[in-house]
Formats: C-alpha cells, structure tokens, sequence
C-alpha cells in the first residue's frame, strides 16, 4: 500500500479526499457544540451576515463570531504544528523532534504564567490578549536565547547543540514557572493549566487573521525549500554538495518555523504531539521526500486539530476538555503504532 501512495496520481488523489474530508469536519466542527445547530441553519446564519436573507441574531452570534473563527483557527494551527515538526525533524535529524524542541514551550509558558500569576492578566482579559502576548514573548525570549548558547563562532546553528540548548532553556523555564506558581496567589495554578494544555476556545477573527498570515506564509515558504530539505537528508556536505548554503538555509527555515510555532503557541498554548505523530504518519505512506510529505502534513495536521477540538467541547456534556489532552491521548497510540509498524518493515 506504501508503494502505491508515492506515485503523483495516488498522491493528487490522497489530497483531493483529503481536502474534501477537511471541509467536511470543517462544518461539522462548526454544527457540533452546546448548541446544537442544523447545516441550515449554519448556511442561514453565513448568509445573513453576507447579508443574503435572514437569520435568528444568537445563531449568527454563535456561528460566526464563536464557531467559525474556531474551526478555521483549529485548522490553520495543526497545519502549522504539522509543518513545523516536520521541518524540524528533517534539520535536526531528530525522529524525535517537534515545534516545541527548542524551548518554546516552556518560555511561552514562563511568560504566560507571569502574566497570570502578577494579575496583569486578571479580569476582561485573562486568557486574552495579555496572556497571548506574554507568551509570545516568552517564546521568542527562550528561542534567542538557545540561539545565543548553540551558535558557533562562524555563525553556523549546530542541530546537536540546538537541541541540548532547547532541552536546557526549557527547564529552566519550567523551574521558573513553578517558582512563580508555586508563590502567586491562589489559584494561578488551574488557570496556568488550563493554558498550558491548550485550547482554541479564544479564537476570534482578529487573532484569526494574524494566525492565517504567519501559517500561509510559513507554509509557502518551506514548500520552496522542499528540495533543500531532501538534501538535508544525507547530511551537511551532501546538502552542500548539492548547491545548498547550509548555514544560511539553517537559519532562515529555523527562523520561520520558530515564528510560526511562537504564534501558534501564543493563540492555542500548548498542542502537543501533532507536530511530532503527523510528519512521521505521512512519511509512512508517501515517502520521504518533502514536496509529498509537506502538502499531506498541512491536510492530516488540520483534521488531526479539528476533530480534536470537536471531541474536546463534546466528549462531556458539563465541560470542555483541554486540546492538548486530547492530541495526546490520541497522539501517544498512533506513535506507538507508527513504531511497530515501522518495526514490521525494517
């Protein structure tokens, strides 16, 4: 079955059905909820705020200003989770590589937790704005920081030593944050978790629209670089041999990738295991090189985070479960199953 899927004809195929099955969740993302609400009545409340025709004012509310941004928005951070893990993994040469490797997560945490444990985030915006913010910062803070340690005196980015500056920052980040937890007022602790485990609850059209640049543009960017992460592959003077600048390419995809996941972060907290099960899902069925693997991780990463946050605000009736629980849950058996299926064929 492998075999047959890397051929241009299967793949076009794969992604035709796909981005059909795409769309198809897309609306059911946007039917399911707390309220219940028919395809009709979706279309109604659509139309009327195109104005064409009429619609009940709290269906247009619901689906346009609450559901719609949030199933676009869950769409666009899988794709880029999926994206990003997929790129990291081919430069670090790291199976285990993810969006979050080089630290982000924990100094996007660090900054969202100082935000919430001094109050600055307390009130109308809490889990807003301020904590988005605050968690961007912290990201980009603990990502030039493991830049500043792994970078060698010729200007070149080590993935060896990227990872062990990512893996170092991080902890101190999570120290740091158990620090200002651990002495902030009661009760930081559930609204850092709630963070910390991520959701895309808070997206609207604003966030929204900050969100769609970043990934469009990171996307277009590392599928023009497809080619040069083929090369990466067999390794630096492979690459180099093959024309590639690789200390350059190095720090223009590292950057991008970090960009995006820093944004990400910032909107949704923290998603994990998409961006590390996706790439390697679709690497088992088309191959490995990135002008396939690229356009099925944008698909399969999208579905992945819709149909998770579906199963997040419907699961239980008297509350929403975190996203990052349920990539996670759903995550750690497709990785295993990966694994040794992977095993099966070696």
């Amino acid at each position: 079955m492998r075999e047959k899927l890397r051929g241009l004809p299967a793949l076009t195929g794969w992604l035709i059905a796909l981005t059909a099955l795409l769309l198809v969740s897309m609306v059911i993302g946007v039917v399911v909820g707390s309220a219940d609400l028919s395809v009709g009545t979706v279309v109604d409340a659509i139309a009327a705020r195109l104005g064409i025709g009429d619609a009940d004012l709290i269906d247009q509310n619901i689906v346009v200003e609450l559901r719609l941004p949030r199933v676009v928005g869950a769409a666009l951070i899988g794709a880029g989770l999926a994206v990003c893990g997929a790129v990291l993994q081919s430069l670090t040469g790291n199976q285990l590589a993810d969006p979050y490797i080089l630290g982000m997560s924990g100094g996007a945490s660090l900054g969202a937790v100082t935000v919430l444990s001094t109050g600055l985030g307390m009130g109308a915006l809490a889990g807003g704005a301020v904590v988005s913010l605050a968690a961007f910062v912290g990201a980009m803070g603990a990502l030039l920081l493991v830049f500043g340690i792994s970078v060698t005196r010729g200007g070149a980015l080590l993935p060896g030593r990227l990872i062990l500056a990512g893996v170092a920052v991080g902890l101190l980040a999570a120290a740091l944050s158990s620090a200002l937890i651990y002495f902030g007022p009661h009760g930081t602790a559930d609204r850092v978790m709630f963070w910390s485990l991520g959701s895309v609850a808070g997206v609207r059209w604003n966030t929204l629209a900050l969100t769609a640049v970043v990934t469009v543009a990171t996307v277009v960017a590392v599928l023009l670089h497809s080619r040069t992460l083929d090369a990466f592959a067999f390794g630096e003077r492979a690459a180099a041999g093959l024309g590639t600048h690789v200390a350059r390419t190095r720090w223009v995809l590292y950057t991008l990738v970090s960009l995006c996941t820093a944004v990400l972060v910032a909107i949704a907290g923290i998603v994990g295991f998409v961006g590390l099960v996706v790439p390697h899902a679709v690497r088992f069925l088309v191959g490995p090189l990135h002008a396939r693997v690229l356009p099925m991780a944008i698909l399969v990463g999208a579905l992945v985070v819709v149909w998770a946050d579906i199963l997040a605000r419907s699961l239980m009736q008297s509350r929403e479960l975190p996203l990052g629980l349920v990539t996670s849950v759903l995550g750690v058996p497709a990785f295993i199953y990966l694994l040794r299926r992977q095993q099966g064929t070696e």
